[in-house]
């Protein structure tokens, strides 16, 4: 699985220390964005996704490490709140074609300033938080536009290990990795 880059920029790294908050999309960051439906015979479908468990033990990092964690996605899935609830994910923001007003909302609700907060995006929806965030991260595979907004872009593409690349860029730029090693669960 790809890794943050041994050796982080000044720059990146003062921006990685301030977070507090790290907030990300579903579809094509915490999973591949493929959304698999499964016809059933009575006409309906059901959802699959598929979540990547080194993004789950680096979110669990996370919530150990005291961040606060929220995901504001498109899309509505019984699959995302149930990973969310493993993963004690905080905000869980559903049906938000226009994600400023859920970002807006979970400032107020952390009492967090843009400077603390990390957002990980892959597609033009993305952007209007990114622009925002103190930390705006594109996923390996994200959409160009995506990438030219952000201040850092994973080697790992998008449901393979972002949101975990994501989480060791921040924690070992506050330089407590570390000793969250250490803390790491099954």
């Amino acid at each position: 699985m790809p890794k943050p880059p041994s050796k982080i920029s000044p720059a990146l790294a003062k921006r990685a220390k301030q977070i507090k908050v790290f907030l990300m999309d579903v579809d094509g960051t915490i999973t591949t964005g493929a959304v698999t439906l499964l016809s059933q015979p009575d006409g309906s479908a059901l959802e699959i996704k598929t979540f990547d468990a080194h993004d789950g033990q680096g979110l669990s990092l996370a919530h150990t490490a005291g961040l606060r964690t929220g995901v504001i996605t498109g899309r509505e899935s019984a699959a995302t709140r149930r990973r969310a609830r493993e993963l004690n994910i905080e905000f869980v923001y559903e049906k938000q074609p226009h994600k400023i007003a859920a970002y807006e909302e979970i400032l107020k609700k952390t009492g967090a300033a843009e400077s603390e907060v990390a957002y990980l995006g892959d597609d033009l929806p993305d952007l209007t938080v990114m622009r925002r965030v103190g930390l705006a991260v594109a996923v390996g595979d994200a959409a160009i536009e995506v990438k030219q907004a952000a201040h850092y872009i994973t080697k790992a593409i998008g449901g393979k290990g972002a949101a975990r690349e994501t989480v060791e860029l921040i924690l070992k730029s506050k330089g407590i990795w570390e000793q969250m090693i250490d803390k790491a669960r099954a």
